[in-house]
């Protein structure tokens, strides 16, 4: 295979706030391998908050190269990715740029689109969410009537006045159903009190109250939670779920956290399998980012793949959002092409 690979930077249509800060953008890298005479695509999201970055990404496909280079057929993708993990360690966007780019080129190699070869139905995607980031209540409460569209909202909380902000977004979308998502950002007595915070505003479920690794503490919120909990920044791979069953009621998977769309589907049946509800969720990606996850979609309970939705401008088009609603198209592989 030949390989290659350009870093590129995406904005954002407003400030993004979560609990850990504020984005404008994000730096992306755009993975290619060529292998006779078709093209597989995949995109990197690193986020700082595991160890990556787009240098990083970087680094880790130059070491990866020669093996890349030297594999003859690509539908060895379970093996291939055997020694990609073997190589990387977990390097979480990495792995999901080349698995992708890996899914991407075996779909036009036959000629279907991933969610045909998975022998999934699209009209089994759940609605998928749009989120509002932190920012002033009155801001909140604004760009909410702008996604207007979307049926269902997840608010980043996680701040000082998370009760005001809640409240702007719930008085500006009064028909709506909402999801909270903390980032880690509480300590367990602020949970349990944000929890009920939530509850009382018809909050669905809450996302990461809690850091990701204290378990007892998930314990103590759970025992006294009103709502149910989803974790994201607690479930990385598919042997982190056994650890959460009992304390949590769902989880949520990322395809730049967990290395792609074959440890999503891993990650789906293992939490089935632990009686848990499933999410899935994004980073700041683009079209050609959030496609793998899109053609999971049909597996899972809650979806939410506004990535490409937030950004200013998209260089890619392929599966997208319409009114919350995935559509994933016939197009072969990952369905993604330039804009």
């Amino acid at each position: 295979m030949n390989i290659s690979w350009e870093t590129f930077k995406v904005h954002t249509a407003h400030p993004f706030g979560i609990s850990r800060g504020v984005k404008t953008g994000d730096d992306l890298v755009w993975f290619r391998l060529e292998h006779e005479g078709i093209e597989g695509w995949g995109e990197a999201a690193p986020q700082g908050y595991y160890g990556e970055s787009a240098a990083t990404v970087e680094a880790a496909l130059q070491k990866l190269a020669p093996s890349l280079e030297q594999v003859e057929d690509p539908f060895r993708l379970e093996s291939i990715e055997r020694d990609l993990r073997s190589t990387l360690g977990h390097n979480g966007s990495v792995h999901s740029a080349v698995s992708s780019a890996l899914h991407d080129w075996v779909g036009k190699r036959v000629g279907l689109p991933l969610w045909k070869m998975w022998g999934l139905d699209p009209a089994n995607a759940p609605l998928s969410s749009f989120t509002i980031g932190i920012d002033e209540p009155d801001v909140m409460a604004e760009k909410t009537k702008e996604a207007s569209e979307y049926p269902i909202l997840k608010i980043k909380l996680g701040s000082p006045d998370d009760e005001a902000r809640l409240r702007a977004v719930r008085e500006a979308a009064t028909d709506k159903t909402l999801r909270v998502d903390a980032n880690a950002a509480w300590t367990p007595n602020e949970a349990v009190e944000g929890i009920a915070m939530c509850a009382h505003y018809g909050v669905e479920f809450v996302e990461q109250p809690l850091s990701h690794c204290d378990w007892d503490e998930l314990a103590f919120v759970r025992a006294r939670a009103s709502l149910p909990i989803v974790v994201d920044e607690s479930s990385i791979i598919a042997t982190d779920i056994p650890k959460l069953d009992g304390l949590v009621d769902g989880i949520n998977i990322k395809l730049a956290k967990c290395g792609g769309p074959r440890e999503a589907i891993r990650m789906v049946h293992t939490a089935r399998a632990c009686g848990l509800s499933v999410m899935l969720g994004c980073m700041l990606e683009t079209t050609l980012g959030i496609a793998a996850a899109a053609h999971v979609a049909p597996l899972v309970d809650y979806v939410d793949l506004d990535g490409a939705a937030l950004l200013k401008e998209d260089p890619f088009t392929g599966p997208h959002l319409e009114a919350g609603r995935i559509i994933l198209g016939d197009a072969p592989g990952l369905g993604v092409d330039r804009a």
